[in-house]
């Protein structure tokens, strides 16, 4: 069911102007006020900020010719995306923040029921891209806007993602969001092909990218239960990996990436239980260069789907054979919930009432209350977990390479 989304809410611009903090109530005022000014740059000559089209195709070149993957962190809130924006300035590296449909619909508010035309998650989704663009640029350094994982039976979310991103594009010349994911893995190829080629030719015309998923990630995540899948369909082949980049090419060459299935498994589990098999990807490589006469040894640029607890011999394997980005979710929820919990371990003699602590029956315990006190101790602990996960990504430092 197709929905407009606020002209309001989508034109709304963020001036940052030395101290001065400027929100323009105005849409239609601020878009006609606009200005065009020079794109800030990272370092290594990347573009600062919600990177899109072209910038987008720098930054993951960079990170191919360099050897090193992108993390991609599920947001369900602001605290969630300031500590991803928070870890890659002090890695001095790329971040993807992506939200998934539930995700989406939890930003939004749970005071809302996502009804069938998904606007709950839609109207979430924009919001958390929204809050990203207002910041990201801020922090330095490039930022991915992506949405994770849509099933067959959510495509009125994805329909509703690209009303936005097309009614972004024609007021400020490039879409809201960097890309996107279709996951129609339980479908036939056939028909996930069908259907990718559909969307991948309407994003195209907005220089929106895409992620497709062949094959099927195991384990469960965000209502999405495969724990019972069939082994064989944990792995993918590479006649089948030739055949979406064969077919998404010829739609819109370099526009995509491949989630391919090589033993990943949703959510994390005991050391030995999952038995990842990277060569895969590198297989399927060497295949598709002999196939099309190419000269590339890394034509298709591919994603790693469940790498919470992932080794880091496995993570930096599958890079090799041409891994741009890696999906972390259940790790940095863990990590949240980790910090919140040993706040709460160090400071629990505070918190058992607005007044009275070990200093005195009168003595106030506002400051440990303060949410801020116990989300900036989960954001700590998000933004140390996820400088674990850009050295297992090879990624630290990545913008002085």
């Amino acid at each position: 069911m197709a929905f407009a989304v606020s002209t309001q809410a989508l034109a709304a611009k963020v001036a940052l102007s030395g101290k001065t903090l400027n929100v323009r109530k105005n849409a239609a005022k601020a878009v006609r006020n606009t200005s065009v000014r020079a794109a800030v740059s990272a370092p290594a000559g990347l573009k600062a900020g919600v990177v899109t089209g072209e910038d987008y195709k720098a930054v993951v070149d960079h990170a191919i010719k360099n050897g090193y993957a992108i993390p991609a962190v599920n947001c369900t809130m602001s605290t969630v995306t300031n500590a991803c924006l928070e870890a890659a300035k002090k890695a001095n590296s790329p971040m993807i923040i992506q939200f998934s449909n539930g995700g989406g619909a939890y930003n939004a508010g749970k005071g809302w029921k996502n009804e069938k035309d998904q606007k709950a998650a839609v109207m979430g989704c924009v919001a958390g891209a929204l809050h990203v663009r207002a910041l990201a640029e801020f922090y330095g350094v490039p930022v991915i806007l992506h949405t994770d994982h849509c099933a067959k039976s959510l495509l009125p979310w994805f329909d509703g993602l690209l009303e936005a991103n097309e009614e972004y594009f024609a007021k400020h010349g490039e879409p809201l969001f960097t890309s996107h994911m279709l996951d129609l893995s339980e479908e036939s190829i056939e028909e996930n092909m069908e259907i990718s080629k559909k969307y991948l030719e309407r994003m195209s015309k907005i220089n929106c990218f895409l992620e497709v998923e062949i094959g099927i990630t195991g384990g469960e995540e965000d209502g999405v239960d495969n724990t019972d899948v069939a082994q064989e369909d944990l792995y993918s082949k590479p006649e089948e990996i030739h055949q979406v980049y064969t077919e998404l090419n010829s739609v819109a060459p370099g526009m995509f990436s491949v989630a391919a299935a090589f033993g990943n498994v949703h959510g994390v589990y005991s050391p030995g239980n999952v038995k990842l098999t990277p060569s895969i990807l590198g297989k399927a490589q060497e295949y598709i260069k002999e196939k099309e006469g190419l000269d590339t040894d890394k034509p298709v640029n591919f994603v790693f789907h469940g790498g919470s607890g992932s080794s880091r011999e496995d993570i930096r394997e599958a890079i090799g054979y041409g891994v741009m980005k890696m999906n972390i979710d259940t790790d940095t929820q863990w990590s949240m919930w980790d910090g919140v919990k040993g706040y709460v371990e160090k400071n629990k003699d505070y918190l058992q009432g607005q007044i009275g602590n070990p200093e005195g029956p009168e003595k106030p315990n506002k400051k440990y209350y303060d949410p801020r006190m116990w989300t900036r101790a989960a954001k700590e602990s998000t933004v140390a977990r996820l400088l674990e996960a850009y050295e297992d990504l090879n990624a630290m430092d990545a913008l002085s390479k």
